[in-house]
C-alpha cells in the first residue's frame, strides 16, 4: 500500500473541514505514517501518567485549534511541538470526518500524513514535548488491525461497547481507536 493508495481513500482536507462533530471545541490530530518496506507504521503518542486530562493515554499527535488557524495546520503544529515533526516533513494524504468526543466536548478534525523518507525509521529522532509527551509508540498498520476488537467498557460508570486495539502492554482506546478504526476501514485493512 503506497501514500498515493491510502491518499485516493480519503476526504479531501476541504471535504472533512466543511463537515460537523458534536463538540464545543475544534481539534486536529495529524495519524502520522511511514513507510518501512511496503508496510506502513502508524505514529502515536503514550501521553505523560501525571497530566491532569487524559493521563497515560495512547494518542495521535494534536490538539486544540487556535483562533483563526486553519484546522489542518493545527494538527501539523500539535505534531511539531509534541513529537518534534517538522511540518515540511509531512506531506498531507487527505482526511476523516471529524468526530465528537464524549467527555471533553471536542470536535476532533482527523488528517493523515506522510512523513517524508528523511524521517524514515533509521534518520527519525523524535524531540518530545517534556511537559505532554512520555513516549512516541510506532505500530504497523497491519499489526493495528489484528488487534482490533471490540470490549466493553465504562465510561462514567456507564458500560460502552467500543473498538479497542490492544498492543502489548499499551491499550488504544476512546476517540484515538474510533479515529484508527475509520481509517483501517477506510484504507482496507478491516472490514467492519
Amino acid at each position: 500500500m503506497t501514500p498515493d493508495d491510502i491518499a485516493a481513500r480519503l476526504l479531501t482536507a476541504d471535504q472533512a473541514n466543511a463537515m460537523d462533530a458534536s463538540g464545543r471545541v475544534d481539534a486536529a490530530v495529524l495519524i502520522p505514517l511511514y513507510w518501512d518496506g511496503d508496510e506502513p507504521v502508524v505514529v502515536f503518542t503514550e501521553r505523560h501518567a501525571d497530566l491532569r486530562k487524559h493521563a497515560g493515554e495512547i494518542s495521535f499527535p494534536g490538539g486544540r485549534q487556535d483562533p483563526a488557524e486553519v484546522l489542518q495546520h493545527t494538527a501539523l503544529r500539535e505534531a511539531h511541538e509534541e513529537i518534534g515533526l517538522d511540518p515540511d516533513d509531512v506531506r498531507v494524504l487527505g482526511a476523516l470526518p471529524p468526530l465528537g468526543t464524549f467527555v471533553s466536548n471536542f470536535s476532533i478534525y482527523p488528517y493523515v500524513g506522510a512523513l517524508s523518507p528523511t524521517t524514515g525509521p533509521a534518520a527519525r529522532a523524535w524531540r518530545l514535548s517534556e511537559r505532554e509527551v512520555a513516549q512516541v509508540l510506532e505500530f504497523r498498520l497491519s499489526d493495528l488491525a489484528a488487534a482490533h476488537q471490540l470490549e466493553r467498557l465504562w465510561s462514567k460508570g456507564v458500560p460502552v461497547r467500543t473498538s479497542t486495539f490492544r498492543m502489548g502492554e499499551h491499550l488504544i482506546w476512546g476517540a484515538t481507536a474510533r479515529i484508527l478504526h475509520d481509517f483501517l476501514r477506510r484504507v482496507g485493512s478491516l472490514r467492519a
